[in-house]
């Protein structure tokens, strides 16, 4: 049987974001894996050159759902591809009602960590996305919800309350508390959908790992999160869309619409005082709703427009990502998933958009 091509990557080989870490000249990929030795038996060679970043982390992407609800293997094959080749070969799905466990048999698709469905309240969130209950079903849906995915549970902790006109939370505090204690037990961590402000100290008195777009921290609140070391994921690029949506539920929740349009106003200054407190960030796109898919290099682009420096907004879609999800990054004997730049991605993150090469598993794919 012929063996597998060894690749072999020059370059500048980045074991870290900050310019000053550690860095190796070379690399090679055998069998699907990274090596920082040559080989020492002589095998067919392809050669790359470039600056070696691991591949890339979306932290917030919904392959196998679309605007209408779970979409059919295709489409979510598709998705995935485009997500592979923009860089993003590590994904954290954030909620789908589709089963995407196959995924994990292909070896030209990213690695998914699923999130189960979403769980949310009753009429309160987007039709055919979640399960929606009630805050006495809330801990056996999330205990469900665990077992089904990979470490995670997703709540939808806010959302318009139609008597109100505006966002409030979905939840009783004591339900909350109880869901996330639940999870826990299970061996899965929770994250919740939070666009505005009410909801944000009661998820996180409660223990919550994690939360979604986080535009309504506050001067209050980020101490808080900063404490407790709870992450955010800002979702940026789907922030952006904001004022269209605002524009669109006018007529009928004018309320809801000018606090959608003061959450948008204040996002970046909102999320580069939490990265200045101290709260770990994150870089995830929230594709697969109403958004299209590969969009990381352009979320990356948005957290260094919110201020976070440029070499900690790549560490956010990048190593330090990956540590937050378990998963290694450039390391001996690690899945060989990377991306080549023809640039320093820690001076310019806007080399991440075109990619030289992105090498899957020992594949070179894009």
């Amino acid at each position: 049987m012929r063996s597998t091509p060894v690749l072999h990557v020059a370059g500048r080989v980045l074991l870290g974001a900050d310019p000053q870490a550690e860095a190796r000249d070379e690399l090679w990929v055998i069998d699907g894996r990274i090596s920082f030795t040559a080989p020492r038996r002589t095998r067919e060679t392809v050669s790359l050159s470039g600056w070696v970043l691991p591949g890339l982390v979306d932290a917030h992407c919904h392959v196998g759902l679309d605007a209408q609800g779970a979409v059919d293997r295709e489409t979510a094959e598709k998705q995935a591809l485009t997500d592979r080749d923009a860089g993003a070969l590590l994904i954290r799905d954030a909620g789908s009602p589709a089963d995407t466990r196959w995924i994990d048999g292909r070896e030209d698709l990213p690695r998914i960590i699923r999130a189960g469905r979403h769980i949310a309240r009753t009429r309160r969130y987007i039709r055919n996305y979640a399960h929606e209950i009630e805050p006495d079903q809330l801990v056996s849906y999330v205990r469900q919800e665990a077992r089904r995915g990979d470490g995670w549970v997703k709540l939808v902790g806010d959302w318009i309350e139609r008597e109100a006109g505006d966002l409030a939370p979905c939840w009783p505090r004591e339900a909350v508390a109880a869901a996330i204690a639940a999870a826990h037990e299970e061996g899965a961590r929770v994250t919740a959908h939070c666009f505005a402000e009410d909801s944000l100290r009661d998820l996180v008195e409660s223990g919550i790992d994690c939360v979604e777009h986080a535009t309504g921290l506050t001067e209050d609140t980020i101490p808080l999160f900063a404490e407790r070391g709870v992450a955010i994921v800002p979702t940026l690029v789907n922030i952006a869309t904001f004022p269209e949506l605002a524009a669109r539920g006018e007529e009928r929740y004018p309320r809801w619409a000018e606090h959608m349009r003061r959450l948008h106003a204040r996002r970046y200054d909102t999320i580069r005082a939490a990265w200045d407190a101290g709260i770990p960030v994150y870089a995830g796109t929230d594709a697969g709703g109403s958004l299209p898919h590969g969009l990381v290099a352009q979320e990356v682009a948005e957290l260094v427009r919110a201020g976070i420096p440029a070499p900690d907004a790549l560490d956010a879609a990048a190593w330090r990502a990956r540590e937050w999800l378990g998963r290694p990054g450039l390391a001996e004997g690690a899945p060989a998933d990377l991306v080549v730049c023809e640039e320093d991605p820690r001076r310019d993150v806007r080399t991440l958009a075109d990619p030289a090469r992105v090498v899957l598993r020992g594949r070179i794919v894009a």
